[in-house]
């Protein structure tokens, strides 16, 4: 996944999807929207997410995810601003 460095948008929701969001996501630099939305997605955020300064759009609701939201992902400070779609929030 990490070679896709030129895609904008990953939208993989409802597919049944098991196993961790993998950190490498953090290396698509160009996504501004990531849904992974009604899957069964186990551990935690990636930190790495908070690399991803185009990032408009975070949907990652209906999943198995657990911990809290990393500081990195919660302090990105994008324009227009970062809209969550989460089973939790930043502190």
């Amino acid at each position: 996944i990490a070679a896709l460095t030129s895609l904008g948008s990953l939208y993989l929701y409802n597919n049944a999807l098991t196993g961790s969001i993998p950190s490498e996501i953090g290396a698509l630099t160009s996504l501004t929207k990531i849904n992974l939305e009604n899957n069964v997605l186990t551990g935690s955020i990636p930190s790495e997410i908070g690399a991803l300064t185009s990032l408009t759009d975070l949907s990652l609701y209906g999943n198995d995810l657990t911990g809290p939201i990393p500081d990195e992902v919660c302090n990105l400070h994008n324009s227009p601003p970062l809209v969550f779609y989460l089973q939790a929030d930043c502190d």
